[in-house]
């Protein structure tokens, strides 16, 4: 904290805390977080290599029925640990929120109330030095005074301009109250800064855009008077020119002006509606027009967040921090916007900016931010933590946070490809061609990385695994190279040797082996070589290379005698020769490489191959054929996306031991087919089930075999997954039906 244009940039860490409120019920993150109950996050945390960190002491959670009543008991135990580990705490008051029940962002004594928290705030912990009393007034107020997402459910201009003025009044007065008991006391003000960009018959719109996102500062700054270029707009929402004036004489500009931006920060506007997708298209100042982030329509990307930190250092000549970088992504892509972000800020400082720091957003990961946390849906975004495990779970964010924290060379193989943002598969939408003003900024990469990107080797090219992998790599831009037996024989040594060095992969994914659970029991031989060899053969090469080994195993190493889900510490007892040997080569690849991943599954459906259980018990039935299926036989399905895009998340971050990934629903196979007739609108009729020992299965199989999990729960729902896996099936079916409806036309 506290450094000059000639420093290094420091890298600081944030909590996501909201507390907004729909209508009556309160939304909070650290309830679904669980940091609120547990303190042992705070050496988490530190362990990061992180200065500073936005913590906060949320007026509705500290005091929602007064001052006299409220409870310091949390904020009096984590302050000071943060102080201990060397953390400075920027205090939040009020974090996308409106306050407790008796107030909200329209109330005249909104400003008043919360600067009496704030001064009860300093005079409890008159050592906190740094403050945001409210984050992002300017995009609080559209949600709740514009958009009618949040509470009070405004949707007019004079409610949003008056939850701005209100917010930022509070501001002004909680740092007055705040000085009162330490005149050092530090304004961190935080909002969303973007651009907008548009077609000219929308240029008038874009340029009102352009100047609003400045509002929350420019009032805080004494900027708005007769001559600011938005008081017109102001004063025309029947607001009388003295509230605004009022910041004039009682100005109060940030110490720190805090950046949040996201993908979503920087929008397009058009007014060709027609191109877009519906929900992008809507009406504001009489313009009908598509509205959109800009990553998904330009054809040529945005320069990113630079120029905006040039922009608002030219305007205001204040110190600037980053104060929120975050990406809802996969791993790999999470890495590269933090990077992407954390040069930009080098460059911009270089180039003679204040830039103090970067702060990597959401620890703890985020809840339901997809739909505005107007739901509890469940749809959690993960960050240098992941939540989903019985404690926080240091992904690869973390790794990446504390290299740029120590100043270390960046290590992970995975930054040399491009962010979704920046590759050609991002469009929603014919893509927009923009003139230079819109030009795209080449992004340099430093810290002496290699400009040829290394491989995860992938083994099994004709196996569905192995082909999904290949697939979903080449979508989340993950250089592979996908190789069958002539390629490498998994079982060969010498063979592996060659591979390792003619394609020098950081990872190997083995995805292939012997899949013939029947057939194992007279071609034992080839099973083991297959399953138990090959994976131990690549274990050891794996440790010899310093190359990280995530292989596959099965729920046919279990017995079945537990009847409840089995958790990856569950003794193993195979009942077949098919599951002694992944129980062989799970207990080799570990005493060998114990950094490697072994992943246990089950029941494979999916979009990609037409020869699993679900495809074609869905393709029998709706042809009016028999099926049968086993109604005594308890399986886990999943979802081969879902399990690939997890197993990947978990080979970036580098985990290792054994992991249980499936949908997570126990349930039969003829149940399972059931589900998906009635998803489907399949007529179930010709289902036949029957009990799994009148299969003439020549391998004995547990009746229960369900896969449940001590570690986390990964993928989504097996109802959400059905739902995904039923669209897809759907749109192929419609385009294979207008392929032959062109061909006909053509003859």
């Amino acid at each position: 904290m506290g450094q000059t244009t000639t420093q290094s940039i420091e890298l600081w860490g944030g909590l996501e805390c909201t507390v907004n409120r729909v209508l009556d019920d309160y939304f909070s993150q650290m309830e679904r977080n669980g940091h609120a109950t547990r303190s042992d996050d705070l050496e988490r945390f530190a362990s990061l290599g992180i200065r500073a960190i936005r913590y906060p002491v949320l007026w509705e959670r500290t005091a929602p029925d007064g001052i006299a009543s409220a409870d310091w008991s949390w904020p009096d135990e984590r302050l000071p640990g943060l102080q201990k580990l060397g953390v400075t705490p920027i205090v939040g008051l009020v974090h996308h929120g409106s306050g407790p029940r008796h107030t909200s962002l329209i109330d005249p004594n909104f400003a008043e109330q919360l600067a009496e928290f704030a001064g009860a705030v300093a005079q409890r912990y008159p050592w906190v030095e740094y403050y945001t009393p409210v984050n992002e007034p300017l995009t609080t107020a559209r949600f709740s005074g514009l958009y009618g997402v949040w509470y009070p459910h405004g949707r007019d201009e004079r409610s949003f301009i008056q939850a701005l003025l209100n917010q930022c009044r509070a501001v002004v007065l909680s740092m007055r109250a705040i000085r009162a008991v330490n005149p050092n006391a530090k304004l961190v003000q935080t909002d969303d800064l973007g651009k907008s960009y548009s077609t000219p018959e929308l240029a008038e719109l874009a340029d009102f855009y352009n100047e609003r996102r400045w509002l929350s500062w420019d009032l805080l700054c004494g900027k708005v008077g007769p001559d600011h270029a938005l008081w017109t707009y102001l004063t025309s929402t029947g607001i009388d020119a003295s509230e605004f004036l009022w910041f004039r004489d009682n100005n109060c500009p940030p110490d720190v002006i805090g950046i949040n931006y996201y993908i979503t920060s920087e929008r397009w506007l058009d007014h060709r509606v027609d191109r877009y997708p519906p929900e992008h298209v809507g009406t504001y100042r009489d313009q009908h027009h598509a509205d959109i982030h800009t990553a998904r329509v330009l054809a040529t990307p945005t320069p990113g967040i630079g120029p905006l930190l040039q922009e608002a250092w030219e305007r205001y000549q204040l110190p600037i921090a980053i104060t929120e970088a975050h990406i809802d992504a996969n791993r790999e892509d999470q890495l590269r916007w933090l990077l992407e972000i954390w040069e930009a800020a080098q460059e911009v400082q270089r180039n003679g900016a204040d830039i103090r720091a970067v702060t990597v957003w959401a620890l703890l990961g985020s809840y339901d931010w997809n739909c505005l946390v107007t739901a509890c849906k469940g749809y959690y975004e993960p960050g240098p933590f992941d939540v989903r495990s019985p404690r926080p779970r240091p992904t690869a964010v973390a790794s990446l946070m504390r290299e740029l924290s120590a100043g270390r060379p960046l290590s992970h193989p995975v930054l040399q490809g491009q962010g979704w943002w920046r590759r050609p598969g991002r469009f929603v939408c014919p893509p927009v061609a923009t003139s230079t003003a819109v030009a795209s900024l080449t992004i340099e990469r430093q810290h002496g990385r290699k400009q040829v990107a290394q491989p995860i080797l992938i083994t099994g090219a004709t196996g569905t695994l192995g082909r999904a992998f290949a697939r979903i790599c080449e979508a989340r831009n993950l250089a592979y190279r996908l190789v069958g037996r002539q390629d490498m024989d998994i079982a060969d040594p010498a063979s592996v040797e060659r591979a390792l060095e003619r394609y020098q992969p950081w990872a190997i994914i083995n995805a292939g082996g012997y899949v013939r659970v029947d057939e194992a029991e007279q071609d034992s031989e080839r099973c083991f070589r297959e399953n138990t060899l090959g994976p131990s053969v690549l274990a050891i090469a794996c440790i010899r290379h310093n190359v990280q080994l995530m292989t596959f195993s099965s729920d046919l190493v279990f017995d079945g005698r537990q009847q409840a889900p089995y958790v990856e510490s569950d003794n193993v007892s195979p009942l077949n020769i098919y599951g002694r040997s992944k129980v062989e080569a799970e207990r080799r690849v570990l005493d060998t490489h114990p950094e490697a991943l072994v992943i246990r599954t089950s029941a494979f459906f999916g979009p990609w191959d037409s020869h699993n259980f679900l495809t074609q018990a869905l393709k029998t039935l709706a042809a009016g054929s028999p099926f049968i299926a086993a109604n005594d036989v308890t399986v886990s399905p999943t979802y081969v996306p879902d399990l690939v895009h997890a197993s990947l998340d978990l080979l970036v971050d580098k985990e290792k031991g054994v992991w249980h990934l499936t949908n997570a629903q126990p349930i039969t196979w003829a149940d399972l087919a059931l589900k998906a007739c009635a998803m489907a609108n399949v007529d179930p009729g010709r289902l036949e089930a029957r009990p799994g020992s009148s299969l003439d299965y020549v391998a004995a199989r547990p009746l229960y075999s369900a896969l449940g999990t001590e570690k986390a729960i990964l993928l989504p729902t097996l109802d959400d997954a059905l739902g995904r896996y039923l669209r897809l099936q759907e749109q192929a079916e419609e385009e294979d039906t207008s392929g032959a409806a062109a061909q006909v036309g053509n003859v």
